[in-house]
């Protein structure tokens, strides 16, 4: 078996609407790695698909997600940890994506339906309509005890996720300045 990269790749995961990128941005800053949003991997027939209000199937996900999982290797093959937005609904989704030479850990935002919901009706500009969720909490696996990773509760603060994430994963980054912390 090949030896993993000691890179990282932290998969910030769950529902659409639960705030992926808001929490990935926050921290890829607080750690100072690399950024990437998974929905910039769809092929633009998944992208109609779900713009239609068509739900993906396993089918339809598996190139998506292997070439995440092949980004993540080439990012670690150059040296750098990342911070990617992932759905990663299912454990055999996460599967693939724990095949990248990096260690990938995730950061599932967990919370109720109705609230997502109505983030999801808040926001302009997503192709994922509000009549999928139904759809992919029906596909929704939470990470299992043996998955590398944490579930955060989205109701806290963005501040409060990151800080929680960062600690129960023990990910800090001395060189940069911390959540709250005065200049």
């Amino acid at each position: 078996m090949p030896v993993k990269s000691p890179r990282n790749a932290l998969v910030v995961m769950g529902v659409a609407g639960v705030g992926k990128t808001t929490t990935a941005q926050l921290l890829a800053e607080q750690l100072g790695w690399m950024r990437a949003e998974a929905d910039e991997f769809h092929p633009q027939t998944n992208i109609d698909k779900m713009a239609s209000g068509t739900p993906l199937t396993d089918a339809d996900r598996m190139p998506w997600l292997e070439s995440i999982r092949d980004w993540i290797s080439e990012q670690a093959a150059a040296g750098d940890d990342v911070v990617l937005t992932c759905s990663a609904l299912k454990r055999s989704y996460r599967d693939v994506l724990r095949q990248a030479n990096a260690r990938v850990r995730f950061v599932f935002l967990h919370g109720p339906a109705p609230l997502i919901a109505e983030r999801m009706q808040q926001r302009s500009g997503h192709f994922m309509p509000t009549s999928l969720l139904d759809s992919q909490f029906g596909d929704l696996e939470p990470l299992h005890p043996d998955e590398d990773g944490v579930t955060v509760d989205l109701r806290d603060t963005t501040h409060q996720i990151v800080t929680t994430a960062l600690t129960a994963l023990n990910l800090t980054n001395p060189d940069l300045p911390q959540l709250g912390a005065q200049p």
